[in-house]
């Protein structure tokens, strides 16, 4: 029976023994996934900022910017993609809105970004986009991979329609979650316009008749949850300029926008309450899981080798009979 007992036990050690490594390095990559059907908000705030009256074309100083950063999953653009990429796609559509303090719109982009489920690796497809403009992405955007490294990646910026490194900084403690700290900076580059303006009868094309040209740098810094790849923090040091040609009246330039753009307290709250749901379910797969079925396993193989060797355990000698007397032939 216990020969029998420690045969059974050796099949479960070697089961949860093989199937650790398979969670870890097989499943995890195929099943962790950002889901087609993802749908989030964001309101970054910058206070006390420089802004351009467009009436009076002049700059100046407003108690608050706000700009309003919404994601929302494609669900029937991504199956239609993933008809010919062969792999799971999710398709991204934002729209970053720009206010005023009176509530005004001053700016509003559009955009289109698609990737791999799994990867976050861009994937180029029709429709990918940034203002109603193609765009061909190279490097991430938004989101860093799961098991983010403590590497440089590359990080495509919307405005300029370029990718530029955003570099590791080093790991930080953010309201009690471990953060992978990473810095972009932008240097001074001519970007479009966009195409939906604050003031009627201003267009790309009239401005473009100005000769009026509009310029943008930004340090870009994220505090990022490596094990989700999610940003629980970020906020930029933003400044765009209008210069030259007629419309500035012989100045060469003039601050269209200056501030430090910082997500808003309740949306910090929130998304560190999610990254750290989301991250225990990551960890589940790729650490608890793992090992607790690498530490069962040994576990049952101990005990199994303990009922084969008692098996094999020699019993207890037979008690002696004493022989009866023989009888005595003469």
């Amino acid at each position: 029976m216990r020969r029998k007992a420690s045969l059974i036990l050796l099949a479960f050690a070697v089961f949860f023994t093989a199937l650790s490594p398979l969670l870890r390095w097989y499943a995890f990559p195929r099943l962790a996934k950002i889901p087609a059907n993802q749908y989030q908000d964001m309101v970054l705030e910058a206070k006390d900022a420089t802004l351009l009256d467009y009436g009076t074309m002049k700059a100046r100083k407003v108690p608050k910017v706000t700009v309003v950063q919404t994601l929302k999953g494609n669900v029937e653009a991504s199956e239609k993609i993933e008809k010919t990429a062969g792999r799971d796609v999710v398709v991204w559509d934002s729209l970053s809105y720009i206010q005023g303090p009176d509530g005004k719109m001053v700016s509003k982009i559009p955009e289109r970004y698609i990737f791999d489920a799994h990867s976050q690796e861009p994937v180029h497809a029709t429709g990918e986009m940034v203002d109603g403009d193609p765009v061909t992405r190279e490097g991430i955007e938004f989101k860093w991979p799961f098991m983010t490294e403590k590497r440089d990646y590359e990080y495509f910026d919307m405005q300029t329609r370029t990718t530029h490194p955003i570099h590791y900084k080093g790991t930080q403690s953010f309201r009690g979650v471990k953060v992978y700290y990473f810095e972009q900076t932008i240097p001074w580059t001519k970007v479009h316009f966009p195409k939906a303006m604050p003031v009627k009868g201003i267009t790309q094309e009239s401005l473009a008749k100005t000769g009026t040209t509009i310029w943008y740098t930004t340090v870009r810094k994220f505090w990022v949850e490596p094990v989700t790849g999610a940003p629980v923090y970020g906020e930029e040091i933003h400044k765009e300029e209008l210069r030259g040609g007629t419309l500035l009246g012989g100045r060469d330039k003039v601050t269209a926008f200056s501030g430090r753009v910082k997500m808003r307290e309740d949306y910090i709250k929130h998304t560190v309450d999610l990254v750290k749901s989301n991250r225990t379910l990551v960890l589940l797969m790729t650490s608890y899981l793992p090992w607790g079925f690498l530490l069962l396993g040994a576990g049952l193989l101990s005990l199994s080798l303990y009922l084969e060797a008692r098996s094999r355990r020699p019993g207890d000698p037979a008690p002696t009979q004493a022989a009866e007397p023989e009888p005595v032939t003469a």
